[in-house]
C-alpha cells in the first residue's frame, strides 16, 4: 500500500523524467530553421519575418533562424530533408510537399481581412492595353510566378485550361518571373503583356502592397480575370519535432497578434486578421488541383 512519502516520491520521479525529456528534446533543437516561399525578394522577406521570428525565438524558447528559398521548389526540398523545421507555404507548394513525401502538418492558416481563409489569383493587364480579355492576348507574353505557385501557375493553367488554352502554344512566351513582386514588374516594364497574380480584396493584393511603397501607380494596371476563392497559405512544422514543441510554436502563432501586434502586422503589411488553427483536410482540393496541372503538362 502507498503512503503519502511513496506518492511524493513517485510524483518527484516522474517531474525529474519529464524535466530530463524535456532536456533532451531542447539540447536537440539549438535552433529551429523557418522559411518561406519567396513570393518576395529576399531582402522583403528578410524584413518583413525578422521582428516575427524574434518573437517566436522569445516565446518558445529556442532560437529561429530565416532561411531564405531560391524559389518555392527550395522549401519543399528543405522541409522534405528535415532541415526546416516551420516553413510557412503557398497552398500549392503546401501541397506539393505532402505530394512529394515531405513529412509536415499545417498547424495555422492566414486568415484575410472580414475573416475570409482564401483569396483569388487574378491576371492584370497594363490599363492603357487593349486586352479585354485573355484571348485577346493570342500570340503575347504571359508573366506566371513559379511552377509551385497557387495563385501564379496552377490555378491560372487550371483557368486557361477551361478556356481551352494551353500556354505554351497560345501565348508568345511563358515567361516565370519567380515571384508575385516579379510577374508585376515585368508587366510594368513590358516583358509581357499579361502577368498572373494574388489578390485578397481591393485593399490587399501583391499590387496594393507595392503600389502603397510606391513601387508602381495602381491606375496603370486593369484585371481581366479572377478565379474562384482559394484556401488561403499555412503554416507547416515537421512531424518529427517533439509534441511539446510543436504546442509551443502553435501557441506562440495564435497569441502573436496580441503578444507581438507589430510584428504579427509586418507579415502582411497589417491586412491580415489573426491566426486559425488548420489540418491537411483543408487542401486535399489544391492536391487534386496539383494533379490535373500535372496531367496538363503531360499532354
Amino acid at each position: 500500500m502507498m503512503n503519502r512519502r511513496h506518492i511524493l516520491a513517485l510524483a518527484a520521479a516522474v517531474a525529474l523524467t519529464t524535466q530530463a525529456q524535456a532536456q533532451d528534446w531542447k539540447s536537440k533543437y539549438p535552433e529551429l530553421i523557418f522559411s518561406a516561399a519567396p513570393a518576395e525578394n529576399a531582402a522583403i522577406v528578410t524584413e518583413r519575418y525578422k521582428d516575427f521570428l524574434a518573437y517566436l525565438s522569445k516565446e518558445v524558447g529556442i532560437p529561429f533562424k530565416l532561411r531564405i528559398a531560391s524559389d518555392y521548389a527550395a522549401v519543399i526540398e528543405a522541409q522534405r530533408a528535415e532541415q526546416v523545421h516551420v516553413a510557412y507555404y503557398g497552398p500549392a507548394s503546401y501541397a506539393r510537399a505532402r505530394m512529394t513525401g515531405a513529412k509536415i502538418t499545417p498547424f495555422a492558416i492566414e486568415v484575410s481581412a472580414g475573416g475570409v481563409k482564401g483569396y483569388y489569383s487574378v491576371f492584370y493587364v497594363k490599363a492603357d492595353s487593349p486586352y479585354k480579355s485573355i484571348q485577346d492576348l493570342k500570340g503575347k507574353n504571359i508573366g506566371l510566378v513559379d511552377p509551385n505557385s497557387t495563385s501564379g501557375n496552377n490555378v491560372p493553367r487550371y483557368a486557361l485550361s477551361k478556356m481551352n488554352i494551353k500556354p505554351e502554344d497560345f501565348f508568345g512566351k511563358v515567361i516565370y518571373t519567380g515571384t508575385h513582386i516579379n510577374a508585376i514588374t515585368a508587366l510594368n516594364q513590358g516583358t509581357v503583356d499579361v502577368a498572373a497574380n494574388w489578390w485578397n480584396n481591393e485593399t490587399d493584393s501583391e499590387l496594393q502592397r507595392m503600389v502603397d511603397k510606391k513601387m508602381v501607380k495602381k491606375e496603370d494596371f486593369r484585371m481581366i480575370y479572377k478565379s474562384d476563392i482559394i484556401v488561403n497559405s499555412p503554416y507547416a512544422y515537421l512531424d518529427s519535432l517533439p509534441a511539446e514543441l510543436k504546442q509551443r510554436i502553435a501557441k506562440a502563432l495564435m497569441d502573436s497578434p496580441v503578444k507581438a501586434k507589430a510584428a504579427f502586422d509586418k507579415l502582411s503589411d497589417g491586412k491580415n486578421e489573426p491566426f486559425q488553427t488548420v489540418d491537411h483536410a483543408a487542401y486535399e482540393p489544391i492536391v487534386e488541383l496539383n494533379k490535373f496541372v500535372d496531367a496538363l503538362r503531360k499532354k
